[in-house]
């Protein structure tokens, strides 16, 4: 699944396989705990979360993988040796299996988006 046409995250994490759903809810509770004053939305079909009508954070289910999108160049840079084990992309943190998401990395990269503020790629 790249794009989704759900109209909402309830309806995205439903058409998900089990194995998946588990992961991208608690992802999805991770983000709603952890960035305060952020929108939920559907963007690109999948879930992002926006500051100010900009996304900074998104995550989706692929065809191979589960990513994680973090827009936010600051908070990259200073997360950079804790990412630097990681499947990534410019922006893009790839989890080749749903066990292997890293919730605790996850947290952290989200506490530290919704204390950051800068420009957003």
């Amino acid at each position: 699944m790249v794009q989704s046409p759900a109209p909402h995250v309830d309806a995205y994490l439903a058409e998900l396989p089990d194995d998946r759903k588990v992961v991208l809810t608690r992802l999805r509770e991770l983000c709603r705990t952890e960035l305060k004053g952020f929108t939920e939305v559907m963007a690109h079909g999948m879930p992002a979360y926006e500051r100010d009508g900009v996304a900074e954070i998104a995550f989706a289910s692929q065809k191979r993988y589960i990513s994680f999108y973090l827009l936010r160049g600051d908070v990259r840079d200073a997360f950079a040796e804790r990412l630097a084990g990681q499947d990534m992309g410019k922006g893009c943190l790839r989890f080749r299996k749903p066990e292997r998401v890293d919730l605790d990395l996850v947290r952290d990269l989200l506490r530290a988006t919704a204390t950051a503020s800068g420009p957003v790629c």
